[in-house]
């Protein structure tokens, strides 16, 4: 089987970190606004590739940014400034959607990647930019049958891309899934001036609406009050028959996820690609998988329209369903490398032995553990309150920017 590229999400160092921790073979980011998740908390700044670039390099992992939005007159030389610094920091490639921003970056000699925002949906769409692109993100919408097609004729009629290699076709694989086509929607632009093609969503769409005949004034009674807000995607039961298809790239969708979501998305997606690799791929291990998704960000799965089902599956809450939360605790205080103890000020609630933490941080990423012995100011205690000292063994270094929580049961009402 070949092997697949696993790529990750990265909204902040802390994201990136968890993505290289647990085995990203690539990761994508935006700088500032020129990317679809302009508005999140989390985006990198032009002066944070250098840093990207170097973390990446080390583990061996591909850097992809994002430049996917529309683009207009006042944007070119914001975009130009960005290839430019892309080039030189040595980034692996561009993933855009307008074309000034594929024709600038292939100037420069950049990488492409075609954005599922273009809607590639068919081999002759695929000829047309493979005379600028090594690597298409097919359109949302497609069937595993769809897919599989494009990539045998990929093979059988040798399409290449600028760099004379075989065009890669990647898919999405895991995450939140959006009512419009393959994200062009127009409903955030109309209720609130706020563009989604601009990276700007208010995601409006996963709201609850009411639906009323102006007519008649009879009012629609719906199965779903979120109807216009879908489950998220996950493949990892199916991953076999998405590998079967042919692709390359398998996409994890979250950049304006937390650390711990990155962490645990990637964890269980390289366990699951390895799998199937080694030939141990099995319906025991997809359930033990299943499971540790579900206590992260989610609005419940499904499988997309990759198996040509029912479509359309909707969420039944407007947030998460995630069978876990964190809830913060204290931040990191010192770090003693000899004997690898974390110090720890606690500003919030409390903690005990046997609980479940998750430390994150720019360098340190997202480590979850379970505590098994503390001192707390410097005495054996089995809790330590607001306002203590506890030390904890660790087998990761801690930072002063590092923060605490601790891992609790989530109660999702059905």
């Amino acid at each position: 089987m070949q092997q697949i590229e696993l790529m990750a999400p990265a909204g902040n160092f802390e994201s990136l970190q968890a993505a290289l921790d647990n085995g990203a073979d690539s990761v994508y980011f935006g700088v500032e606004q020129l990317n679809m998740r302009a508005r999140a908390t989390m985006n990198f700044t032009l002066d944070d590739l250098p840093e990207i670039a170097k973390r990446c390099n080390a583990k061996g992992v591909r850097t992809y940014l994002t430049l996917n939005t529309i683009i207009y007159d006042h944007d070119l030389s914001i975009v130009k400034t960005l290839l430019k610094k892309a080039k030189e920091v040595g980034l692996t490639a561009i993933i855009a959607m307008d074309q000034a921003v594929i024709a600038s970056a292939r100037e420069l000699g950049l990488e492409v990647h075609i954005s599922t925002q273009i809607n590639v949906t068919n081999i002759e769409t695929v000829k047309f930019y493979a005379m600028f692109a090594d690597t298409m993100v097919l359109s949302r919408e497609l069937s595993l049958r769809q897919v599989k097609k494009i990539t045998e004729q990929i093979e059988k009629e040798q399409i290449k891309g600028p760099s004379g290699r075989l065009v890669e076709i990647e898919v999405f694989g895991h995450g939140a899934l959006c009512m419009a086509v393959s994200g062009k929607c127009y409903m955030s632009l109309h209720s609130y001036n706020s563009s989604a093609n601009r990276g700007a969503c208010k995601q409006n769409c996963r709201k609850k609406y009411t639906v009323i005949d102006q007519e008649t004034g009879f009012e629609m009674e719906l199965d779903n009050e979120y109807i216009m807000s879908p489950k998220d995607l996950c493949t990892i039961d199916f991953l076999d028959q998405v590998a079967d298809a042919g692709i390359k790239v398998l996409k994890i969708e979250g950049r304006g996820r937390a650390p711990e979501y990155v962490a645990k998305v990637i964890k269980c997606y390289r366990q699951a690609l390895d799998s199937l690799y080694q030939g141990n791929y099995d319906k025991e291990k997809v359930i033990a998988w299943m499971q540790e998704l579900e206590k992260v960000y989610n609005r419940g799965f499904w499988s997309g329209y990759y198996l040509g089902q029912k479509l359309g599956e909707w969420s039944k809450i407007p947030g998460s369903s995630a069978t876990q939360k964190k809830v913060y605790i204290g931040k990191g205080a010192h770090f003693f490398p000899k004997s690898n103890i974390g110090e720890f000020t606690i500003e919030a609630y409390d903690i005990s032995i046997g609980d479940t933490i998750l430390v994150t941080g720019p360098t340190t990423g997202a480590k979850e553990m379970k505590v098994t012995e503390m001192l707390v100011n410097d005495a054996k205690l089995s809790t330590a309150k607001k306002g203590d000292s506890v030390t904890i063994p660790l087998d990761f270094r801690i930072r002063l920017s590092d923060k605490l929580y601790k891992i609790v049961e989530n109660k999702v009402e059905a």
